[in-house]
């Protein structure tokens, strides 16, 4: 694995399974192998998640404190004025941010007012220089050509679990719906964001076949967030135990050995990692991080950009400009 030099998309579920199960020593040493072949270990790319619409969404995705149906202490907050998000934005790229990253916690995008206004933020965040980068649910082709169009750089929309264990936490839609949506967006030439959560109660078999299925697209996902639940009290999941960070550190190893060239974010879950553990993380292959003004990712916890900035200089880490992205 050490002498890999190209990307492959033709890894078979043994392959994938062998690397994950490897001992552990010997997993990031490959991995932290390729991470500095295929990029500059010491540059992270620091990207900012906003919340433009918040909550009362119809799906029953059982992590999510933003369902509709679970009963969360999140409050419900329609779709903000485009000024307001701009602003977010700007003071985003200020903070070191390269990428500003919009989500609305819809099932779908609906040819409507709210998605002319979601086309102007985009058009007016690319206006600034930044990557931008939407999550929105699912699209049709056509919607996914509007916002390139408008200057979208990416589209967030992850597999969450392997296709076997979908059904055991989300019933309102199939996995196949997700594939469908993220054919729409690489045909609009929009980059892909897309990876998945650990900690929903899957099995290593789960974890292997979701890396599987990422791993063996025809192009690989520029970029692919690998999530620890982030428990939120009232939702199905809440209850479940915390993600050990080796569990995180597999996980991610095995993504920067499968997918080489990728930028692998490690997004949920920091708010409960120390620096040491998150060190681990960008030994073995993250190269992104996601902060936020509120000190929330979206509706859960997340680290103050003091604390990151602070971790950086300690790790000998700088921001990622995005000349170089």
């Amino acid at each position: 694995m050490s002498k890999q030099n190209k990307i492959r998309n033709d890894w078979s579920f043994e392959e994938v399974s062998n690397i994950y199960n490897m001992d552990i020593l010997s997993l990031t040493y490959e991995a932290a192998h390729i991470h500095r072949k295929w990029h500059n270990p010491a540059a992270v790319q620091v990207c900012t998640l906003l919340s433009i619409k918040t909550g009362g969404c119809p799906e029953d995705c059982a992590y999510c404190g933003q369902a509709a149906r679970y009963h969360t202490d999140i409050k419900v907050k329609p779709l903000m004025d485009i000024d307001e998000v701009i602003a977010c934005a700007k003071r985003a790229k200020e903070a070191g941010s390269t990428r500003f990253c919009m989500a609305a916690a819809w099932r779908e995008v609906r040819d409507n007012r709210d998605f002319d206004r979601v086309l102007k933020m985009v058009k007016e965040v690319n206006a600034l220089g930044l990557e931008v980068c939407c999550t929105l649910g699912m699209l049709t082709s056509d919607q996914a050509k509007r916002l390139q169009e408008a200057g979208l750089f990416a589209y967030n929309h992850n597999l969450d679990s392997s296709s076997d264990y979908y059904q055991e936490i989300i019933s309102t839609r199939d996995f196949d719906d997700r594939l469908d949506t993220l054919e729409c967006v690489r045909r609009a030439g929009i980059s892909i964001c897309c990876g998945g959560i650990i900690g929903l109660g899957e099995s290593d078999e789960d974890r292997i076949a979701m890396l599987h299925q990422l791993a063996t697209m025809p192009n690989h996902p520029e970029s692919v967030p690998i999530n620890a639940l982030a428990r939120v009290k009232g939702t199905p999941l809440a209850n479940l135990p915390k993600v050990h960070v080796w569990e995180m550190i597999r996980m991610i190893a095995t993504a920067r050995i499968l997918m080489p060239k990728a930028m692998v974010r490690l997004s949920a879950g920091r708010s409960e990692m120390s620096t040491i553990e998150q060190a681990w993380c960008f030994l073995i292959g993250a190269n992104s991080i996601f902060t936020s003004e509120s000190e929330e990712l979206l509706v859960t916890p997340n680290p103050k950009l003091a604390e990151d900035n602070a971790m950086f200089k300690l790790l000998g880490l700088h921001a990622l400009p995005l000349k170089d992205n």
